[in-house]
């Protein structure tokens, strides 16, 4: 299960549209490591008006790892996370997730991350199993 949904949430759900702010609190909660990345490397992105992109290049523990592929492999997940920080993400494998500001997906640096060449030059065998 990606999401650990409080009944007030979920009864929203049943009834029509979901308040933005109660997913964006149940994708942090549920989601902790997921969304602390995402949130300290928007931080770090804004905190430079030249920088490109911020990425992490940690080995995370399984659980780690699990909560960013839960995150990043949901669009509504994804997009709730790029709207809460301004930003565009972009994922490698289980232990490599970037952020861009918006609009990056034309930009060069958008490019190389998301290349194929970049997916093999990030390769791990240690992460094989990912």
């Amino acid at each position: 299960m990606s999401l650990d949904v409080a009944p007030h949430l979920l009864k929203q759900a049943e009834v029509g549209e979901v308040n933005e702010a109660d997913f964006a609190g149940t994708v942090a909660a549920s989601l902790p490591y997921a969304h602390t990345m995402v949130e300290k490397l928007a931080a770090e992105l804004h905190a430079d008006p030249a920088k490109q992109f911020a990425d992490n290049q940690i080995a995370p523990t399984d659980a780690e790892r699990g909560q960013l592929l839960r995150a990043l492999a949901s669009d509504s997940i994804r997009g709730s996370l790029e709207r809460r920080f301004a930003v565009k993400l972009a994922f490698q494998n289980c232990h490599r997730v970037a952020v861009f500001r918006p609009g990056a997906a034309d930009s060069e640096a958008y490019r190389r991350f998301t290349s194929e060449r970049a997916q093999i030059l990030n390769q791990s065998p240690e992460f094989r199993d990912c």
